[in-house]
């Protein structure tokens, strides 16, 4: 599918997208030595403006998988914020978007190794709908396949690699004939979706899945946990959640940045919620797309408006636009 965003960050410049291109023999693309992040923009008509969620925020988490990754790259969180508004402005989008920024290993070598092994970065950005085409709910199952463990491939990075993970779950879920899977932990406590968080609600209390159960540390589970309780008094539990429970739950839902807030309707052909979204998943889901809009004035710092905001300078010298 042809993407109209005609422009990409990469090796320093704004170049034409299918410039954008790396070797066959890019370590990154070898070895899956790659970190990313993905970030929503949401266009809101009545204001005439492009609001990307939480974009430091992401840059935040973004530098955190460098460390792990040995990913050395000279601009700063503010620098990469500066580039990311400047590149979607650029492609002038008017409908909700998909930022994709990745540091990766830039070097050209057999070997997996991570030192002495040049990093550098890179951004795109496509039209992006509904991650999961307005399926009301969703049918999923408990996948066979386990969460990759933190001392293995540490799951809290965004590393390209560990997306076979979710690429294997994911896929035997969709060929099984469901929507989506939950995919448990190795000690068989309930960790996340293939490319999601969780939350289920059982007796009115909200509880999600803790860290130590190998889960990415999402940037849309933690704006869940703030605002859900400060909004309707909802204190998110965080604690182990065994595969049983799964079955009794009240609702369950997925969040995050492409599935946002999706209702969770049937899970290994039991249903959840009488097969509707739940009502605490409703207002959930509701509030969340609202806030993403523009529409919430009390969060509105979440928010990084692209055509109104004025970048920071301090990139000024390091990025030169190339393209015309």
């Amino acid at each position: 599918m042809s993407n109209p965003h005609k422009f990409a960050f990469f090796e320093g410049n704004y170049v034409n997208l299918e410039n954008a291109k790396v070797s066959i023999m890019n370590h990154s693309f070898m070895y899956g030595t790659a970190v990313f992040e993905g970030v929503r923009g949401y266009w809101n008509e009545e204001h005439g403006e492009m609001y990307l969620f939480r974009l430091r925020e992401h840059f935040l988490r973004m530098a955190d998988s460098m460390k792990i990754m040995h990913l050395g790259v000279k601009y700063s969180v503010d620098e990469l914020v500066d580039i990311a508004v400047e590149l979607v402005k650029r492609n002038e989008p008017k409908t909700d978007t998909y930022l994709r920024p990745s540091a990766y290993k830039a070097g050209q070598r057999v070997g997996p190794s991570l030192e002495d092994n040049p990093s550098d970065i890179c951004m795109f950005t496509v039209p992006f709908g509904d991650y999961f085409h307005g399926a009301p709910g969703l049918k999923v199952q408990v996948s066979s396949w386990r969460r990759v463990e933190d001392n293995a491939i540490p799951a809290r990075a965004k590393i390209v690699g560990a997306y076979a993970n979710t690429a294997l779950a994911k896929t035997d879920a969709i060929l099984a004939g469901f929507d989506e899977c939950i995919v448990l932990s190795e000690n068989g406590h309930v960790s996340e979706g293939s490319a999601m968080n969780f939350f289920m609600v059982k007796n009115g209390k909200l509880i999600t899945t803790p860290t130590s159960e190998n889960i990415l540390e999402g940037i849309t589970r933690g704006s869940i946990i703030e605002f859900a309780e400060k909004e309707f008094g909802y204190k998110a539990i965080t604690r182990q959640i065994d595969r049983s429970e799964l079955y009794t739950a009240d609702e369950i839902f997925f969040c995050g940045t492409g599935a946002q807030i999706a209702p969770i309707i049937e899970i290994d052909k039991r249903e959840v919620s009488g097969g509707v979204a739940g009502p605490i998943t409703t207002k959930i889901r509701d509030f969340y797309t609202s806030m993403c809009r523009g529409e919430k004035a009390d969060y509105m710092d979440w928010l990084t408006p692209v055509y109104g905001k004025k970048s920071s300078g301090k990139n000024d010298n390091k990025v030169k636009a190339a393209a015309k």
